[in-house]
């Protein structure tokens, strides 16, 4: 945990960074305006993610450790061939696991959020799962585990595999000439992310795009379509945590509804998309039919919003870094409990930004709680041990935020007033 922890903190900046970048380039050059909302999803998306890996709230069936314990027949050196063949494997091994995430109905709902943007920007890159709890494809690095391949390295390669993928989420860069035969780039990645008929369900290479190219899933973006990004059963929310759990959900309730227990059974491993028969019409679920010919989830956003909101993930980061900072410091039951208020501040923030009917009174109860919470719960001490004003300013900023939701109900925007 501490040092999965250590990784993120050295990572967000970065990642940060770049995003913010993108976005002034995309203004300055093209005049693009950033859809505020869609980023903090975005980000919100990734902050809670990196959560539910820091606290390994994931369970594999066959772990890495077994089979090569187990079933090695070679034990290759540590040198960076060693290293080579774990990112060649593992990039082997995204490939079919990205792929089967689209085929089947059930692996879809972790993958879901990643697509749910309906943007293609760096931001969208940070839209990872968290309703993920059982790992079931680690066979697929059988290759190498039966090669030897320590357990560290594997852990060593994971990440950077999983950074090198943030880069080519964007509309600004072209195709890149020879390059575009042997790693996957941002034109490959378009193509992946788009609901076009002749796009959909291609391109699911991580790294390297000859996977593609070898198993029949490879398209090149045609300059006379362009990608339309975001999924065929539009998330229609800002919320990353209820995105998450959508697919899932209607799943379930698909299989409560269906009359025999074929249907009830096979739904969970049917094609992506798949309902039992009828269901379409007697359950509708809102769907595009047409790319070209939608209107991207939108709630407005003005300049208080924007101000709230920043607020809110502001608070979201700084309290993400402080905890990750000091996680060593805390029993597993006590980083359940602050990991559940930063998921809950998640949530509610994402209710302003959804208009929800309640999205007033579960601000105002969270705000209530985060106060209560640094003011009388002796477990958070760690974070503030070395700088007690720390914890003033938050109690401060829980404190602003509830005078900030009273002038968002009352006073500034109308479009709120209208959603109570």
């Amino acid at each position: 945990m501490e040092t999965y922890a250590k990784v993120i903190l050295i990572a967000t900046p970065f990642f940060m960074g770049l995003v913010v970048l993108e976005k002034l380039y995309a203004y300055l050059k093209f005049g693009h305006k950033t859809r505020f909302f869609d980023v903090i999803s975005s980000l919100s998306s990734g902050t809670t993610n990196s959560l539910k890996d820091v606290l390994g709230l994931s369970i594999s069936i066959l772990s890495y450790g077994y089979m090569v314990n187990n079933w090695a027949f070679y034990k290759i050196e540590n040198t960076f061939l060693t290293y080579l063949v774990a990112f060649m494997v593992l990039d082997f091994s995204g490939y079919w696991v990205h792929r089967l995430s689209h085929a089947v109905n059930i692996f879809w709902n972790k993958h879901a959020i990643h697509h749910s943007s309906e943007e293609f920007d760096l931001a969208c890159a940070l839209r990872q799962s968290i309703s993920s709890f059982v790992s079931l494809f680690t066979f697929f690095l059988l290759p190498a585990a039966l090669l030897g391949v320590p357990q560290m390295v594997i852990a060593i390669i994971a990440p950077i595999h999983l950074f090198a993928q943030f880069w080519y989420h964007t509309i600004y860069i072209g195709k890149l000439g020879f390059l575009e035969k042997i790693i996957v780039t941002p034109s490959h990645h378009r193509v992946h992310h788009a609901i076009n008929p002749e796009y959909i369900d291609k391109n699911h290479g991580q790294i390297f795009i000859f996977w593609d190219k070898w198993f029949s899933t490879f398209q090149e973006e045609l300059d006379d379509v362009k990608p339309v990004f975001g999924i065929t059963r539009p998330a229609s929310t800002w919320n990353p945590i209820k995105i998450n759990f959508q697919h899932l959900i209607l799943l379930i309730q698909d299989a409560f509804r269906a009359e025999n227990w074929k249907d009830k059974l096979s739904i969970w491993f049917k094609p992506t998309g798949w309902r039992p028969t009828g269901f379409e019409e007697k359950y509708p679920v809102k769907k595009i039919n047409d790319p070209f010919n939608f209107k991207k989830y939108d709630t407005s956003e003005n300049r208080f919003d924007i101000f709230y909101i920043s607020l809110q993930f502001t608070l979201l980061l700084g309290f993400t870094v402080l905890f990750y900072g000091k996680i060593a410091s805390f029993e597993f039951w006590q980083m359940l409990c602050i990991s559940l208020f930063i998921f809950i501040h998640v949530y509610t923030f994402s209710m302003y930004m959804d208009r929800e009917k309640h999205w007033f009174l579960a601000n105002i109860v969270k705000d209530l709680l985060g106060i209560l919470a640094l003011t009388f719960f002796g477990f958070l001490s760690p974070l503030f041990e070395e700088l007690n004003l720390l914890k003033t300013l938050l109690i401060s900023v829980f404190a602003l935020n509830v005078i900030l939701i009273f002038i968002a109900k009352y006073q500034v925007p109308r479009n709120l007033k209208e959603a109570i």
